[in-house]
């Protein structure tokens, strides 16, 4: 129910929109706001039905995906880009005529150029950035890391969201970018799925293709138990990947060791980081996969030496309208000593944007894999 009340609030705007569109094209305003209206209510109600064919995500008709779900998704996204610059200007805009004593109106001419600025912005975010992605390559130090492991590669892969609007041919691709990197260790911190069961199939046949020296693992998200979890982790594990949740493994390289663990889902109540890391070694490096920034601090605190995690909803650096991206572990030197404070105890790699369409999309960067270095510190 919020969810249609806040798709309601943006359509009471794109009524607006409508209406001043309609008044330039006709001269009844009767005519421009019967249009508003209609309209308003029509887009209501196509989210309504979209919802419904989302929740759990089904396989549609290719055509109807085209033509129909995705130019929804582009007008609802710049209906909620509207809305509070809408919301802004219907409060300021009649209050400055009455101190001015000028006739008070709704500013529908500019709520009209604000959703099409909006119309152009998601456009190209959904349309055309999106299809794009970039592997970041950085490297993270790691005090106490073995000599034979300095250099050692891994690839994050996050937030797919296969579904009927992000195609498993999507996928493929992020897969052959993060395999090009010649990974030692390949992981995907949650979120594979929209919702529901029907793509399991699809995401499982799609990292399957991950070849890294020491397998794929997999932690889970949020949207892995938006329906039934549990036949994911089954597919995913008859396919060769490792599903870790709440435990770890260690990962012996050329003589050296890092602890690999991840925590499960935080939303669904499953998560328990103490025991993702009661079974560590001591003096080995932990390389925890968590999808929840929320459990990062704590992680710090609990002397995890690297968190990789996606899940970008606190992050201030979340803008509407931007694209995600691909990890594979880091190149660029992050040391210690350069870290804030709080951040110290434990080396965060950039997380890696949602790829899959959930929200509004993030125009700001295009999908990006990640690539992470491991490279040997000081004594921590």
């Amino acid at each position: 129910m919020v969810l249609v009340g806040l798709t309601g609030a943006m359509h009471v705007f794109f009524g607006v929109a409508v209406f001043a569109l309609a008044r330039r094209l006709h001269p009844s305003a009767l005519a421009a706001a019967f249009a508003g209206v209609a309209l308003a209510v029509l887009g209501v109600l196509l989210f309504v039905s979209r919802i419904r064919l989302a929740m759990p995500d089904r396989r549609r008709n290719p055509l109807a995906v085209r033509f129909i779900d995705i130019p929804f998704y582009v007008h609802f996204c710049a209906a909620f880009f509207t809305l509070p610059i809408g919301m802004v200007a219907s409060l300021t805009v009649p209050l400055w005529a009455l101190v001015r004593g000028e006739r008070v109106s709704l500013p529908a001419d500019f709520v009209l150029a604000t959703y099409l600025v909006g119309l152009a912005l998601a456009s190209y975010g959904i349309l055309i950035r999106r299809r794009f992605f970039r592997v970041e390559r950085h490297d993270v130090t790691i005090p106490n890391l073995a000599n034979a492991l300095d250099g050692f590669r891994i690839v994050q892969l996050s937030d797919l969201h296969i579904g009927a609007l992000t195609p498993k041919s999507w996928a493929d691709a992020w897969v052959r970018a993060a395999n090009r990197e010649g990974p030692h260790l390949a992981v995907v911190t949650g979120d594979m799925v929209s919702s529901g069961v029907e793509f399991h199939d699809d995401i499982a046949d799609a990292l399957a293709g991950l070849t890294a020296v020491h397998g794929a693992f997999v932690s889970m998200g949020n949207h892995d138990y938006f329906g039934e979890g549990e036949p994911l982790i089954s597919r995913l594990q008859a396919k060769g990947c490792t599903v870790l949740r709440n435990e770890g493994t260690r990962i012996d390289h050329e003589g050296g060791s890092l602890y690999l663990a991840a925590v499960d889902d935080t939303w669904t109540g499953r998560a328990d980081l103490e025991r993702t890391l009661e079974g560590r070694p001591p003096d080995v490096p932990v390389v925890l996969l968590a999808h929840e920034p929320a459990l990062f601090d704590r992680a710090s605190e609990a002397g995890v030496a690297l968190t990789l995690g996606p899940h970008a909803r606190r992050s201030s650096r979340r803008a509407v309208l931007g694209a995600p991206r691909v990890l594979v572990a880091p190149d660029a030197s992050v040391p210690r000593g350069d870290l804030p404070a709080w951040r110290r105890r434990a080396a965060r790699a950039p997380r890696p944007r949602h790829h899959g369409p959930t929200g509004a999309p993030r125009c700001r960067a295009r999908h990006r894999g990640a690539h992470a270095a491991l490279r040997r510190g000081g004594r921590g």
